[in-house]
C-alpha cells in the first residue's frame, strides 16, 4: 500500500491529534467523518482505540450525561387578535359586532365627510393609518372625472403613484389607459381610486388590517361618487368590496352587486385582472378584452355611450 502520511494504512494506530500539524489534523478529521464519527457527544474527545487496548479493569466507565440546564417555563403566548379573512361589501368591517375600535373610528371619520375634499382631509387626519402614511410620500386619493358614471377601484399605489400623488400613472396605469381607450373611455370619462391610499413600504401588498382600516373611506368614496358602474381592478379590490376570498380568475368577467349602507341602490360591479398581472401574464389579455367588451355592452344598455 502506498504511503500517504499517517492515513496510508487504516490498520495502523491512529495518531494523537495533539501531535499533528493543522493539515494532518484535518485529514484525521476527514477520516473520522468517513468512519461515521460526524457528531461530538462529549465535552472532551475520547481515544477509544487506546481504551480498547487497556485491560478490562482499567477502562473508564461510561461518561455521565450532563445535567440539563434548568430553564424557567416560557410565558403563555398571547392570542393575537383575529383579522377577518374576508371584508364584507360596503363597509370592509364585520357587521356581526366584531368591529374593532380602529375600524369603528375609521367608519365614524369617513361618515363625517360630506364631500370629496372633506373625505381627503379625514384621511389625512386619521391617526389609525399613521404607520403607513409616514412611510409614503403622498396621499394617492383619486384621478379622473368625479362626475363620471364609471368608477374604477384598484389595489395600492406604486412608486410612480406615490411620487406623483395620482393612481395608475406608472407602467400598469398606462396599460390600463390603453385598455379602456380601446372601448372609448379615458380619464375624462371615468374616475379612479384605490382600496389603499398610501404606498405600502417596498411595494408589498396591503395587509388585511390596513385594508380594514381604509375600507370605510373607500365605501364613503363610492357613496360620494355614486357611479352607475364599478370596475374592480385586481383581487384586493374585489375581495375588499365584494367580501369574498375567491380568486380573481373565478371572479373576473362576472357581474356582482355592490351594496353599501349609504347607497339607495346596488351598483353593478365587474372585477377584472390588474394590469400589473397582465404585464406578467400577457396571455391573459384575451380574457381581459372579453371583460372590457362586457363593460362596453353594459354601458350601452344603460344608455351611457362611451
Amino acid at each position: 500500500m502506498s504511503s500517504d502520511g499517517p492515513f496510508s494504512d487504516t490498520h495502523a494506530s491512529i495518531p494523537d491529534a495533539a501531535s499533528l500539524d493543522d493539515a494532518a489534523a484535518l485529514r484525521l478529521l476527514s477520516l473520522y467523518t468517513a468512519f461515521g464519527a460526524d457528531a461530538a457527544i462529549a465535552d472532551e474527545p475520547q481515544d477509544r482505540f487506546s481504551e480498547s487496548a487497556r485491560p478490562e479493569g482499567n477502562r473508564p466507565g461510561p461518561i455521565a450525561p450532563r445535567p440539563a440546564t434548568m430553564r424557567e417555563p416560557a410565558p403563555p403566548r398571547q392570542a393575537e387578535p383575529r383579522v377577518p379573512r374576508s371584508i364584507p361589501a360596503g363597509t370592509g368591517i364585520g357587521r356581526g359586532g366584531g368591529e374593532s375600535q380602529l375600524a369603528q373610528s375609521a367608519r365614524e371619520a369617513a361618515r363625517s365627510a360630506a364631500d370629496l375634499d372633506a373625505l381627503r382631509a379625514a384621511l389625512l387626519a386619521f391617526d389609525g393609518l399613521a404607520a403607513l402614511r409616514q412611510r409614503a410620500t403622498n396621499l394617492v386619493f383619486a384621478d379622473g372625472n368625479p362626475e363620471a358614471r364609471v368608477m374604477l377601484v384598484g389595489e395600492a399605489p406604486g412608486a410612480d403613484e406615490d411620487r406623483i400623488g395620482k393612481p395608475f400613472v406608472g407602467v400598469s396605469g398606462q396599460l390600463l389607459d390603453r385598455m379602456l381607450a380601446a372601448i372609448g373611455l379615458d380619464r375624462s370619462r371615468f374616475y379612479i381610486t384605490n382600496t389603499c391610499f398610501w404606498r405600502p413600504p417596498g411595494n408589498r401588498k396591503p395587509t388585511e388590517a390596513e385594508l380594514v382600516a381604509q375600507a370605510p373611506f373607500v365605501s364613503r368614496h363610492i357613496e360620494l361618487i355614486n357611479p352607475a358602474i364599478l370596475v374592480l381592478v385586481g383581487a384586493s379590490a374585489a375581495h375588499t368590496l365584494l367580501g369574498t376570498q375567491d380568486g380573481i380568475t373565478r371572479l373576473r368577467g362576472r357581474w356582482f352587486d355592490y351594496r353599501s349602507d349609504g347607497l339607495a341602490r346596488a351598483i353593478p360591479a365587474l372585477p377584472i385582472f390588474h394590469p400589473a398581472f397582465l404585464l406578467r401574464q400577457p396571455a391573459q389579455k384575451r380574457e381581459t378584452w372579453a371583460d372590457l367588451l362586457k363593460l362596453k355592452a353594459r354601458l350601452a344598455a344603460l344608455a351611457m355611450p362611451a
